[in-house]
This record gives C-alpha cells, sequence and structure tokens, in this order.
C-alpha cells in the first residue's frame, strides 16, 4: 500500500511540477538522499546559519529521519511524503551531495548546485566499464540513469583539479561550470584543527582522552550485500588480534560507509572499538584521530589535508582492481602510506610507521588533491547561491 501511494504521489507530482511556480529564495539541502546530516550540504547550510542567510532565505532539509537535529531556520521534511514533493516543486536551488532519483524533475527555472561527496580513486559512473553493484551487472542502465540524471547539475564542487578533469567525463559535464573550490565539508579540518576543538569533540563522542585514536574507515564493496542497496560490512581486519596488540596504546574508531547496513555485535571489543553509523560526521572522527586506516574510501583525499599517518589495508588489493571498480591512478605507487595485506603486517605497520619515510611523497600528494581546500569553500558556494537567487 505505501509503494502504490508514493507511485500515485509521484505520477501527480510529474503532472503538476510544470504548473507550480519557483521561488528563488526557497533552497532545499539534502545529504546521502535523505540518510543523514553531513558532508558538503551540511556546512555549506551551517555558513548560511552564520550568516544569517537562514533567515533570508528559507531553508528546507530532506531527511528521512525528521528527529535529526539540525541548527539554525529551516523545515525538515521526510522523503518522498506529499510535503517532499512540494517543495521540489516549489525551491528555485538545489543543493545535494548525491544524484537525485529518476522521477525527479528539474525545471528551467531551478538551479541544481551537485556538491557530490568526494574525490574518486576508482572508477566512476560513465567512466565504469563492467559492474557487479547489489547484484545487478547492467552496466549500460547504469549509464543511461547517470546521463538522465546528471544532465539536470547546473553546477558541481570539485576538490582539485583531478577531480574536475574526471567529473568532465564520468558525468558527460563538458559544457557547464565545475567549481573548483576544495569541498565545503572540509573546511572544519582547517578552521578547528586545534587542540581546544579537538579535546571538546572528543568529549562530544564519548572518547577516552588518555589513548591515541586510530580511524578505521574502509569503502564498501559492490558485490558484497545483503540485498539491493544494503551492503556489507566488509573486512578482514582480526580485531581480536588488533586488540591484543595494541590496546595499552591506542583505540579504534570504525566508521561503517553510509551504504553499509550491517548490524554487528562490537561488544567484545567494548573500550577499545568505538562504532560510528552514517547519521555521525565523519569530520568529528578525522579531527579527534591520530592516523588513518582506510582502503579504497574517497576518506584519502579528506584525512591528508590534516598531515597525519595514513595507513591502507587493502587485503583484497588485486581483486578489486581487477574485477569491481579499477582506479584512476597508481594506488600502489601514488598513495602517502604503507600497504598491508593482511592484520599482522597493518599492526607492524602502525607501530613501526615513520612519518620522515613517507614525508616527501605526502607532500606531492597534498599538493595535487588539497591544494585549493582553503577553509572557504562553503563561502564561495554561498556566493553563487547569491548570484543565482536575485
Amino acid at each position: 500500500m505505501k509503494q502504490l501511494i508514493k507511485n500515485i504521489t509521484i505520477q501527480i507530482y510529474k503532472v503538476l511540477t510544470y504548473l507550480i511556480p519557483v521561488n528563488k529564495k526557497m533552497i532545499i539541502f539534502q545529504s546521502s538522499n535523505g540518510r543523514n546530516y553531513t558532508g558538503n550540504p551540511r556546512y555549506i547550510y551551517e555558513e548560511m546559519v552564520r550568516e544569517g542567510l537562514d533567515q533570508e532565505y528559507e531553508c528546507i532539509w530532506f531527511f528521512f529521519d525528521t528527529s535529526i537535529e539540525v541548527p539554525g531556520k529551516c523545515k525538515k521534511i521526510r522523503n518522498n511524503y506529499f510535503p517532499y514533493f512540494w517543495y521540489l516543486m516549489r525551491a528555485g536551488i538545489w543543493v545535494f551531495d548525491s544524484r537525485q532519483p529518476l522521477y525527479v524533475r528539474k525545471k528551467k527555472h531551478i538551479t541544481y548546485i551537485q556538491t557530490w561527496h568526494g574525490t574518486p580513486l576508482k572508477k566512476l559512473a560513465l567512466d565504469m566499464d563492467r559492474m557487479d553493484m547489489g547484484g545487478s551487472t547492467d552496466i549500460e542502465n547504469y549509464h543511461e540513469q547517470f546521463r538522465v540524471t546528471c544532465k539536470d547539475w547546473d553546477y558541481l564542487v570539485s576538490q582539485n583539479k583531478f577531480s574536475t578533469d574526471i567529473f568532465r567525463s564520468c558525468f558527460a559535464f563538458k559544457d557547464r561550470p565545475i567549481l573548483q573550490i576544495g569541498y565545503p565539508r572540509n573546511d572544519i579540518l582547517i578552521n578547528d584543527n586545534s587542540p581546544a576543538k579537538i579535546r571538546e569533540y572528543k568529549e562530544k563522542l564519548g572518547l577516552p582522552l588518555d589513548k591515541k585514536i586510530i580511524l578505521y574507515a574502509p569503502t564498501w564493496r559492490d558485490n558484497e550485500y545483503s540485498e539491493k542497496g544494503k551492503y556489507k560490512f566488509a573486512s578482514k581486519l582480526d580485531f581480536d588480534k588488533a586488540k591484543e596488540k595494541l590496546s595499552d596504546e591506542y583505540i579504534f574508531i570504525v566508521k561503517y560507509h553510509y551504504l553499509v547496513s550491517d548490524k554487528i555485535d562490537w561488544t567484545p571489543y567494548k573500550g577499545f572499538v568505538y562504532t560510528f553509523d552514517e547519521t555521525k560526521d565523519i569530520a568529528w572522527l578525522y579531527l579527534v584521530s591520530d592516523m588513518l586506516i582506510t582502503d579504497y574510501s574517497s576518506v584519502m583525499f579528506d584525512y591528508s589535508i590534516l598531515n597525519r599517518p595514513m595507513l591502507f589495508f587493502a587485503y583484497d588489493l588485486e581483486d578489486y582492481k581487477e574485477n569491481l571498480r579499477g582506479f584512476y591512478f597508481d594506488f600502489v605507487n601514488d598513495i602517502p602510506g604503507p600497504i598491508s595485506r593482511d592484520t599482522d603486517q597493518l599492526i607492524k605497520d602502525i607501530k613501526e610507521y615513520n612519518e620522515d619515510s613517507w614525508k616527501e611523497k605526502y607532500k606531492n600528494y597534498h599538493d595535487k588533491f588539497n591544494g585549493i581546500d582553503d577553509g572557504h569553500a562553503s563561502q564561495k558556494v554561498i556566493d553563487v547561491i547569491k548570484k543565482v537567487s536575485r
């Protein structure tokens, strides 16, 4: 019944949307398709709040869970209910970080700012020549979905020239403006990177103050899923061994990718492993951690702003590269940290990490991917919002 009501509502929306006038002072924000309050849209909105612009513009947030706390003056609207479609028809500016559903209609007088959600390491969208995603292998249909959704984007935010070049290709974004300004979500990594703010975030997150913190943030695996759109927490990391060898000095924060839906019992690791789901903004976790462990996630391009150690637990490197996605650059030779293939090697790399050994490679990496991030990307997007809303 719920699906039937949604389908009827979508049909009504498609008929009415071109009859409803657009309000240029109304802005829709959405992150991770409504799953959370994070990422680039969050920090653009919060900069607007700091400037008092939430009083000038009518700000709308789309969520599946409208109990999520949001500062400032805004309306929280539940995804896929009648008000959701009303604001899609009325709002003159959209700020999203993921591609919109296929049924969404972007009218001529709406400005769509697509912030995206990471510098790409692995092949994306139209650049992918194969896929095994949630059981689907129909790459042509996948490409067509991107062609349909991407053509509605008026502006696209890029963290660096490397991304800009890729976005032109993978999103067929040839002749429209790319805002190569750094990522708004990373402003906080520059502006709040101080001992006092880091301690404040540790206290808010309930983390110990007397241990070093390792952030473990792996990506999802396209072919490891429970059902379509719900992916498993894929990792070969032996947490029993990690606890035995590292718990005197370290704790782990485990941060799932927002597409991961596994419910894992972490109680055997209480006091050593702290977990945060997709509702917790990863920027806070970057700031409180002393070291990052990832694999092929775009977190490697954000965390490097902090110039802290990064290690890569890539136990399935060949399979991931050859059979799942493929990479845009030479992963083995370009990343600024050791690659571990099993837990024993990872523990050894953590204990023996030598900053001087990686200094030159880290600088080159930082210059390539973080050279534009300056703590003011949110303001630059707001300048565009002001311009298009006149």
